[in-house]
């Protein structure tokens, strides 16, 4: 009797010990489901956010920068130097690290202001389809509405009207358009290695004076805008160096 109750309580104790086991292999199955569960979503949730910081940066930074010197011209056809600006061109490029820029007037706006003036849209298109441009006034003539000119403002170039800024020849409203100096194809987009300016061509009424304080903000669709500001100096030449 003593040896078959000794049996049985080492059969009971290995029963008992297979149970453990399956209690214990069970235990770390669910373990490590869970841990899978946990880890997937951590991946998941810091994948959302790299995505997110780079959505943000992107946004935040500026993918446009000012080249060079911004210049104005207070050219007079009749000759004579005056003390007010009829044209300003701001030179832009993309910076090192930033992406295309879609120029086209669907996808950016230019706003101005200055001590006289405040429009919240003047930009209406660029040169891109007629190549590129050895000169402001090169530019500012073929956007006029002559004869060989777009159309892109109303009323004759400042390099080809009237001797007086009252003249109905002077442009009728102030506009910007954007002309390339370096180009790899002709469509409106600036990519790097690109190289672009805005050009301003001023009402009669709206020619900023010495002294004056400009400002240009472009605005694209996407990504943070370029602010540009100069203040008008003393006017002594035809070409004005607005730093």
């Amino acid at each position: 009797m003593n040896l078959i109750q000794k049996g049985h309580r080492h059969t009971h104790r290995g029963i008992i010990g297979i149970e453990s086991a399956i209690v214990l292999i069970a235990f770390v199955i669910v373990a490590a489901a869970l841990a899978f569960v946990v880890l997937n979503m951590g991946f998941t949730t810091a994948q959302k956010a790299k995505t997110t910081i780079v959505s943000t940066l992107a946004e935040a930074g500026s993918s446009l920068e000012i080249e060079g010197k911004v210049i104005g011209s207070s050219y007079q056809p009749g000759g004579g130097v005056t003390s007010s600006l009829n044209v300003t061109s701001y030179p832009i490029k993309i910076a090192g690290s930033g992406d295309s820029v879609n120029l086209s007037p669907s996808n950016t706006a230019i706003k101005y202001l200055s001590n006289l003036r405040s429009y919240d849209n003047i930009y209406n298109g660029t040169l891109a389809a007629y190549g590129t441009f050895s000169s402001l006034q090169s530019a500012v003539n073929k956007a006029g509405p002559t004869a060989n000119g777009v159309g892109i403002f109303r009323g004759l170039s400042p390099y080809l009207g009237g001797t007086t800024a009252g003249s109905n020849d002077w442009p009728v409203q102030t506009t910007a358009f954007i002309y390339w100096t370096v180009a790899s194809n002709t469509n409106s987009i600036l990519e790097q290695g690109e190289h672009a300016n805005i050009a301003l061509v001023f009402a009669a009424g709206d020619r900023p004076k010495e002294l004056d304080s400009v400002r240009i903000e472009v605005i694209p669709s996407s990504g943070a805008s370029l602010t540009i500001t100069r203040q008008v100096p003393n006017i002594t030449t035809s070409v004005v160096d607005l730093g």
